[in-house]
C-alpha cells in the first residue's frame, strides 16, 4: 500500500483539543465552493509529489511554515493508483501538514495561495493524457478550521474542522498522515 520514509515517533496520548477529529464520518462536510469567502484559521493538507520530491517537498515546507506554524506527519511512498502495467507511472511522496495561519485568509486566497506556491515549485499542468505525468508539488486541501466560533455552517458555537466534500473519502496515506498528526496531538492547538 504505502511504505514511510521516515519513521515516526509516537506518544501513548492524544491532545484533548483533536477529539473532534477522531471519527471522520461525523465530521461537517462541504463543498469548496460555499466557503470561498469564509475566513479561515486552520488547514489540514494533502502534499504529494513524484518529481524530485527530495527537492520539492522541503521548499513548500518552507513557503508553508511563513503562513503559520506548521506540523508535518510522515512523508510516505506510494505508487499512483492510476498506474498500469501497461503504463507504469512514478510513484508519489505525499505527507500531511497541519498548517496553523498565523493571518487568517478565505479559503478562495488559500486555494490562490497554494497554486502559487505549486508554480514556485515548478508545477507544470500537463493537458496530453498521454503523457506521464510528472508533478513536482500538488497541494491539496482536505480540512479546514473557520476562524469564527458562531458561523452560518457551525452547529454550535465550538470551532470545527469541515471535511472538503471533494476530497472525501481520504485516500490511504492521506487518512494515515492525519491519523499521525492526530496522534502526536499537533493539530487544534
Amino acid at each position: 500500500m504505502y511504505k514511510s520514509l521516515v519513521t515516526p515517533k509516537r506518544h501513548p496520548m492524544m491532545h484533548k483539543a483533536l477529539i473532534d477529529l477522531q471519527d471522520f464520518e461525523r465530521l461537517q462536510r462541504e463543498e469548496p465552493e460555499a466557503l470561498q469567502a469564509h475566513s479561515v484559521t486552520a488547514v489540514l493538507l494533502a502534499l504529494g509529489s513524484n518529481y524530485q520530491a527530495e527537492t520539492y517537498l522541503p521548499v513548500a515546507q518552507a513557503q508553508l511554515a511563513a503562513l503559520g506554524q506548521i506540523q508535518l506527519s510522515t512523508a510516505f511512498q506510494n505508487p499512483d493508483f492510476t498506474a498500469t502495467v501497461e503504463h507504469p507511472k512514478p510513484d508519489y511522496t505525499n505527507q500531511c501538514v497541519h498548517l496553523a495561519l498565523t493571518i487568517p485568509m478565505t479559503l478562495q486566497q488559500l486555494q490562490q495561495t497554494f497554486k502559487d506556491l505549486e508554480g514556485d515549485c515548478n508545477r507544470c499542468r500537463q493537458t496530453d493524457v498521454n503523457q506521464v505525468r510528472l508533478v513536482t508539488m500538488d497541494i491539496d486541501i482536505l480540512l479546514i478550521k473557520l476562524a469564527d466560533k458562531k458561523n452560518s455552517l457551525s452547529k454550535n458555537d465550538k470551532s470545527k474542522w469541515i471535511i472538503m466534500k471533494d476530497r472525501y473519502p481520504f485516500k490511504s496515506h492521506e487518512t494515515a498522515g492525519i491519523n499521525e498528526l492526530i496522534a502526536e496531538g499537533l493539530c487544534g492547538k
